[in-house]
């Protein structure tokens, strides 16, 4: 493993050069910056989070046909429509493997929870306790609980940790609304930062390899909780807050993961 301190040196870098609204394009992440309330904004995250997946341009497109369909305020959407009328707002709508008749599904359970916990923030909140280190086991119970009030089939979009899927979206989805900076708008109580799990996909898969925080083969559950120790032990009381300028490595053509990678261990190379 590389030395903690010139590790934290290179990734306070990046935070410092990245983690700004600037850098969040092309990302659905910026679907949520539109929604002020805290009601609206858990449900476009949700939608946004579900779609992430494909190419970026078409998960863009994906998200804002969703968005116009449901209006303005999505938590008004959500309580004022039937669920008859739930269940068939997106019909036609396709992303991929993804079809409108599953995320009318998807927005049913949403109605459902809403009407049981008040808020997303509410119906997670209720399944996560103080004795979880990580926020994984509530995101099992979440997960377990949402689509048991869908009305569509919802596995893929809700996967359930418990079956060891890193779940990188729906983490992404709790990135977004606990933490809170120049970038992640937040706008959920309750939640330590500290219990995040890092949004395990093939990019930060490498990067946890390479800083030697997990040997695991393939970019499983397992996977993402070693990699968040790794970074837990970095910045205890936020292991994802470098997850978004680690990202942009990908992304940003000034600046390349092998790169940072050779930066960090050149940094932790003994003095002679």
């Amino acid at each position: 493993m590389y030395g903690e301190r010139g590790t934290h040196e290179l990734l306070e870098r990046l935070y410092r050069k990245y983690n700004h609204r600037e850098y969040v394009h092309p990302d659905p992440l910026e679907f949520v910056y539109n929604y002020a309330s805290p009601e609206d904004r858990e449900i476009v995250a949700l939608l946004a989070s579900v779609l992430a997946y494909g190419k970026v341009k078409m998960i863009l497109r994906s998200v804002s046909t969703v968005l116009d369909a449901i209006g303005p305020s999505p938590s008004e959407f959500v309580a004022c429509s039937s669920e008859h009328a739930l269940g068939g707002a997106l019909a036609g709508f396709k992303h991929r493997f993804t079809t409108g008749e599953e995320l009318g599904g998807l927005l049913v359970g949403v109605k459902r929870m809403l009407e049981e916990h008040g808020s997303l923030n509410a119906g997670f909140t209720s399944g996560l306790y103080r004795s979880d280190k990580t926020v994984m086991p509530a995101l099992s119970r979440f997960t377990s609980q949402l689509a048991s009030m869908a009305r569509q089939s919802c596995d893929f979009m809700l996967p359930d940790p418990a079956r060891g899927s890193a779940c990188k979206r729906l983490n992404l989805f709790l990135r977004w609304m606990v933490r809170h900076d120049r970038v992640d708008p937040g706008g959920w109580t309750g939640v330590p930062r500290s219990k995040l799990v890092v949004p395990l996909d093939t990019h930060m898969y490498k990067v946890g390899r390479s800083l030697g925080f997990t040997s695991r083969k393939s970019a499983d559950l397992r996977a993402a909780l070693e990699i968040t120790e790794g970074f837990r032990g970095i910045v205890p009381r936020d292991p994802v807050r470098y997850d978004f300028s680690l990202t942009r490595l990908g992304i940003r053509d000034e600046e390349s993961i092998e790169g940072f990678l050779a930066g960090a261990m050149e940094r932790n190379k003994p003095c002679t």
